[in-house]
């Protein structure tokens, strides 16, 4: 198990680590899930759950501030019940707080039965667990499962974000729907960050948290060193235009 943080670029903190899957010998999740059969579904998903509440829990992520946000299939559990009873289990085996959950819906993850995608994510709220929707925007039901979930995060899926600086058609895309987001109390989460012309197109739409490779990798079965963008660039050209008026007004010539 790896942990990748999503961070709030604006306060500097850490929002939420997110649980990845690796192999005991840091093989990718690809490489990890091919092996899964349709048999071990169920029994691979509360693994998981279960390793990724003992890490977080010898890390100290809770202790932090931030959410562990774990990845979830939906279609390996038989109902609602069911579902929570096993994540209670987990929780109290490893001593991690329950409050301090978060659960990522894949939009990629085949979704044939809503309802009980929704009963499930009913019972989670009403104990205070947190509901992300991951890859928002990849799939084909992104706006369905919105509409029929109460979600609290949204994820938007990374080829969104890649080289959304040089993508008008995606910079529109993107703000619309963080727009939307806002409007109805959802955090938005932009993935696969990675430069920072994105970080200062997001910053742009109203998007302050993030997660990806400009921040810091997922280490394996620690948490990693977060950088910082010490000042993004439309901060600097910001800081760059008050300084031009500042001096225009002191009758001193202006910089170039």
């Amino acid at each position: 198990m790896a942990f990748q943080p999503i961070v709030d670029i604006k306060r500097h903190t850490v929002f939420a680590y997110e649980a990845l899957v690796r192999g005991t010998e840091q093989e990718s999740a690809t490489a990890v899930l091919n092996q899964v059969t349709a048999e071990s579904r169920s029994a691979f998903d509360q693994s998981c759950r279960i390793k990724a509440m003992i890490l977080a829990q010898q890390l100290g992520i809770a202790e932090q501030g931030a959410l562990l946000s774990v990845n979830f299939m939906p279609g390996v559990h038989y109902s609602a019940v069911d579902c929570f009873q096993r994540t209670v289990q987990a929780a109290e085996w490893t001593g991690f707080p329950l409050r301090a959950l978060m659960f990522e819906i894949s939009e990629m993850e085949s979704l044939n039965d809503t309802e009980r995608l929704r009963s499930i994510a009913t019972e989670y709220r009403s104990h205070g667990l947190t509901i992300a929707l991951d890859d928002f925007g990849a799939g084909n039901s992104g706006l369905n499962l919105l509409a029929d979930i109460d979600v609290q995060v949204l994820k938007l899926d990374g080829r969104l974000i890649r080289g959304i600086d040089s993508q008008p058609r995606a910079q529109e895309i993107v703000r619309s729907t963080a727009a939307m987001a806002h409007r109805l109390g959802i955090k938005i989460v932009g993935e696969c960050v990675e430069t920072l012309a994105e970080v200062d197109v997001l910053l742009d739409c109203g998007i302050t948290l993030m997660q990806g490779y400009l921040f810091a990798a997922p280490t394996f079965e620690s948490l990693p060193e977060i950088t910082w963008p010490s000042e993004p660039s439309q901060q600097r050209r910001s800081l760059a235009l008050d300084s031009l008026d500042l001096s225009s007004s002191n009758g001193l010539p202006s910089v170039a």
